[in-house]
C-alpha cells in the first residue's frame, strides 16, 4: 500500500490543522511509514479511506493511534541543561525574592516521556527549593503511551546518556540490564497530563504558568500554527512569564509579544507586558 501525492496531500493539511505537526512534500516516504501499520491494523483498504476515518472520527480512538505512531521521541536527561539552570539559580530565586505567596507555575510542554520536567524537578531539589517554596510543575504531551512512561519512570541508558554520574546515582536505580527507576519522589512532584498544543482549551488549561518549556517541537510546526500557540502562550501567561523554546529553534519573526533576553548565560524569551 502506498501514499500517493493526492492522498499525501489531503492527509498532512488534516495533521496540520488538527494537531499542528507539518509535513513538507518531500515528506511523503517518511509519514508513510509511520502510518502504514495504523492503517494496516485499523482494518483500511488505502490511505484515503484511513483520512477519511479521521476526519469524521468521533471517538478519538483513530487520532490517538495516529499521534502515537507519529511522535518522536527523541529526548533525554539533562538536554540543553543551560536553560534549567538559569530557571534554577536565577529566575526562581527572583521571583521568591519579590516575597509573594503565590506558588511558581512551570509547564513542560510536550514533554513526551518525562525526561525533561523530571530534570527540572532533580535540580529544583539539588537547590533545596521544593523544602523553601512552592512550586508547581505540570507536564504535558499529546502520547498517552509517553505520559504513562513518565509515570512508570522507567528509563534507558540511552535516555541517561548524558546525565551526570553522581546525578545518577543518586536519584536512579538499576531493575535490570538496560533499564534503570528514578526514584518515585520525582514523578510524585509533577502533575501528568495529555494535551493537544493546537485546542485552544488545552493551552487554556495549562499555561496559566510563570514558565512555559516548548522546547524542540516547534520545529515540528508551521510559522502559521507556531504563531498560534505562542500568541496562546502570551494569552494565558501570568506574569511575569518566562518561555523557553530548543537552542535551535527561534521566534524572532514569528512574535513581539515576548523579548529575547541572555539570563544567566542562556536565552529566554519574556513576557512583554502592556
Amino acid at each position: 500500500m502506498k501514499l500517493s501525492v493526492n492522498e499525501f496531500t489531503i492527509l498532512r493539511d488534516l495533521i496540520h490543522e488538527r494537531i499542528g505537526n507539518f509535513y513538507s512534500d518531500d515528506k511523503r516516504e517518511l509519514l508513510e511509514d509511520k502510518l502504514l501499520s495504523v492503517v494496516i491494523e485499523s482494518g483500511f483498504d488505502s490511505f484515503l479511506d484511513y483520512y477519511y476515518s479521521l476526519k469524521y472520527d468521533n471517538t478519538g480512538e483513530e487520532w490517538q493511534k495516529l499521534k502515537e505512531a507519529i511522535r518522536v521521541p527523541e529526548t533525554y536527561f539533562w538536554r540543553e541543561i543551560d536553560r534549567i539552570q538559569a530557571l534554577v539559580d536565577t529566575l526562581v530565586p527572583e521571583y521568591f525574592a519579590t516575597g509573594t505567596l503565590k506558588p511558581l507555575r512551570i509547564w513542560s510542554a510536550a514533554c513526551s516521556s518525562g525526561e525533561e520536567p523530571l530534570t527540572i524537578a532533580m535540580l529544583l531539589n539539588e537547590a533545596g527549593w521544593f523544602k523553601r517554596a512552592k512550586i508547581e510543575i505540570i507536564a504535558s504531551d499529546m502520547s498517552k503511551q509517553g505520559i504513562e512512561k513518565a509515570k512508570q519512570g522507567i528509563y534507558t541508558p540511552y535516555s541517561l546518556r548524558n546525565l551526570p554520574d553522581a546525578m545518577r546515582a543518586k536519584y536512579f536505580k538499576q531493575i535490570e540490564e538496560k533499564k534503570w527507576q528514578i526514584s518515585p519522589d520525582l514523578p510524585a512532584r509533577i502533575n501528568w497530563t495529555t494535551a493537544n498544543l493546537m485546542e485552544k482549551s488545552d493551552i487554556a488549561g495549562l499555561a496559566t504558568v510563570n514558565v512555559i518549556f516548548c522546547r524542540n517541537v516547534f520545529i515540528y510546526f508551521s510559522d502559521e500554527h507556531i504563531r498560534e500557540i505562542v500568541n496562546r502562550f502570551y494569552e494565558f501567561m501570568l506574569n511575569p512569564g518566562y518561555l523557553f523554546v530548543g537552542a535551535s529553534e527561534s521566534l524572532l519573526r514569528i512574535t513581539t509579544d515576548f523579548d529575547l533576553q541572555e539570563i544567566s548565560g542562556a536565552y529566554v524569551y519574556v513576557k512583554n507586558i502592556v
